[in-house]
């Protein structure tokens, strides 16, 4: 359900993300409301932003079910619910939209019939602030949860996998499907543990770009290097469905079935059924 939620949220932003550019290029002269608005959700990447800080906060969620699957797999068969999936999704659409439309509404204008996007602070010190509070939420703090989890996952993984190679001759026929459990398990979390490493890469660049320019720079002149640092960070939201759908089997295998036209086989139909359960 999140791997799903986050494909959604990459698209979504991807999506609007074209829109506003391409809108860009049209240079519109925006008049009114409706010019307004034009310029809040697209122009500024308003409804992108929400996206990308969504898809942000899934996969830190991703990272917390993972480890709560593995790391405390008892308590996690008898305390998640199906509901808590479906709220975890909920939630990350509706913190970005909560966390981005607010600042975005009131820190852009249309002035002249152009569109300034984050132009309108008070004062140089709240905008610092707030591009500190956005680096230190979104960047630092996700990095320390998918260190934290994914460094508890791996160990967890290795004991069980050095525990599974010590009953391997006593275990008979259930060996194999131990073994298929573990290297599905395993591939969510190389999948995962990807993503995590790509975010932290490509997002660096432009936090270091809006940490060191914030305090004196003119939001509405950008350089080069914040041209090049967002492309990067958009390239992170544009790519992700490519990872999952050639990384992550049961995305692979659905795609392939589509593709060619053709039904899964009843095993693979089955392994399929299994890794879903576990994501």
């Amino acid at each position: 359900m999140l791997i799903f939620n986050q494909n959604a949220l990459d698209l979504f932003a991807s999506i609007f993300m074209i829109i506003g550019y391409s809108l860009h290029l049209c240079n519109i002269y925006l008049t009114g409301s409706v010019g307004y608005w034009l310029c809040v959700l697209l122009l500024s990447d308003g409804l992108t932003s929400c996206g990308i800080t969504g898809s942000v906060i899934n996969l830190a969620l991703i990272t917390i079910g993972r480890y709560l699957r593995v790391v405390h797999s008892v308590w996690s068969k008898k305390k998640q619910r199906k509901w808590m999936r479906y709220a975890a999704a909920a939630f990350s659409w509706i913190a970005s939209v909560a966390y981005n439309l607010p600042v975005v509404s009131s820190t852009t204008a249309v002035v002249d019939g152009t569109c300034y996007a984050y132009a309108f602070w008070k004062n140089t010190m709240e905008r610092a602030i707030y591009s500190v509070c956005d680096f230190m939420i979104f960047y630092v703090m996700m990095l320390l949860i998918f260190i934290f989890c994914y460094w508890r996952i791996l160990i967890v993984i290795r004991h069980q996998a050095r525990v599974m190679a010590s009953h391997n001759a006593a275990a008979g026929p259930s060996t194999g499907t131990a073994h298929i459990l573990s290297d599905q398990q395993s591939n969510v979390v190389k999948t995962i543990v990807l993503v995590s490493g790509f975010f932290a890469i490509s997002w660096f660049p432009i936090y270091v770009c809006l940490l060191v320019l914030s305090p004196n720079a003119n939001p509405t002149l950008p350089d080069s290097g914040i041209y090049a640092s967002m492309f990067l960070a958009f390239l992170y939201t544009c790519a992700n469905p490519f990872i999952y759908a050639t990384k992550f089997d049961p995305v692979r295998k659905v795609l392939l079935d589509k593709f060619f036209c053709k039904k899964i086989s009843g095993q693979a139909h089955g392994n399929a059924g299994i890794e879903l359960q576990l994501t």
